[in-house]
């Protein structure tokens, strides 16, 4: 990462990536207030695409505008203040440059991207794999080598924010099957019965019990899968099935709010039928409950490389 940034910038349009232009957005991936911005800035230039812009945002500050980080890094793009003096934009035309306000913040984050991919735009390759190797080692770097540096760190970097991007993204295929899930759900089915516990994890301290999430990251631990802890957040672990593409395994999101995945409030592993295993609340124990309710969100095909891009925490 540059130090004269504050913003992650995402590629595509690398192998089994996403092209820029014409790509939709995963069904509520972005919260509802942001989703227009995302969309429209994210076509800003072919380097981009709105699922790459979401990815950039959600790794930066999980949506929060107020985010701050020790670096300075502020809002919801991570700008420090010296680049948003040199690169923020006044993206809602009210007269002023705010790197609190999302209307501003948004549009910046895709113009910045948009400069640095014209800085690497005469070398060879992706241009947006380049763009994001230009911000994490240096448009220097890259036209030296001529496409992305055999730096390992930067290699990494590509993968990791590219794989993340993809999370983001409405699904133009059918979604391929996870290897993982049967040993997911036979872990899950191992813990049926199970009294649910506010905040379990399943540790010897809390006598073996679980939350929702608990038990779904638990259940992918097994298999060797790490999950964020939070369930809004693994829903970013993959792509995301259509509901007449559920298979077992998937994991199944439940939101107060339908446009929304950073309301999601509870998640289950799919076992097919149209039911999942999950540990539902207080007073109940994991057990197998039915996922045609009011509030079902959608769902993720966890895979091990979407896992792995999903930022420590945001």
């Amino acid at each position: 990462m540059l130090l004269v940034v504050g913003v992650y910038i995402v590629a595509g349009n690398l192998a089994g990536g996403i092209a820029a232009g014409g790509v939709g957005l995963a069904k509520g991936a972005v919260p509802a207030a942001y989703q227009t911005l995302v969309q429209k800035w994210g076509n800003l230039c072919p380097a981009i695409n709105p699922a790459l812009l979401a990815a950039q945002l959600y790794q930066e500050s999980g949506f929060n505008p107020g985010a701050r980080s020790p670096a300075k890094a502020q809002g919801i793009a991570q700008f420090i203040p010296g680049t948003w003096a040199t690169h923020g934009v006044d993206g809602d035309g009210d007269g002023d440059r705010d790197v609190w306000d999302p209307d501003d913040a948004i549009p910046s984050a895709a113009s910045y991207d948009c400069e640095l991919a014209k800085y690497v735009k005469d070398v060879p390759g992706d241009v947006s794999a380049n763009m994001l190797a230009a911000y994490n080692a240096g448009a220097y770097a890259v036209i030296r080598y001529g496409g992305v540096p055999p730096y390992r760190e930067t290699r990494n970097y590509v993968k990791t924010i590219t794989t993340l991007a993809k999370s983001f993204a409405a699904p133009v295929a059918r979604v391929d099957p996870s290897r993982q899930a049967a040993g997911a759900i036979a872990y899950a089915q191992s813990k049926l019965g199970t009294p649910y516990l506010w905040g379990g994890t399943g540790t010897a301290a809390q006598s073996g019990r679980f939350d929702c999430s608990g038990l779904t990251q638990a259940s992918y631990d097994r298999v060797g899968i790490t999950l964020p802890r939070v369930a809004n957040d693994q829903y970013n672990a993959g792509p995301h099935p259509a509901r007449n593409e559920l298979l077992p395994g998937d994991l199944v999101f439940f939101s107060h709010d339908p446009a929304d995945s950073r309301a999601i409030h509870h998640v289950g592993i799919y076992v097919g039928g149209g039911y999942m295993i999950d540990a539902p609340r207080t007073g109940a124990v994991i057990r197998f409950d039915p996922i045609d309710t009011g509030d079902y969100f959608g769902a993720t095909r966890v895979t091990e490389d979407g896992a792995k891009a999903l930022p420590t925490r945001v």
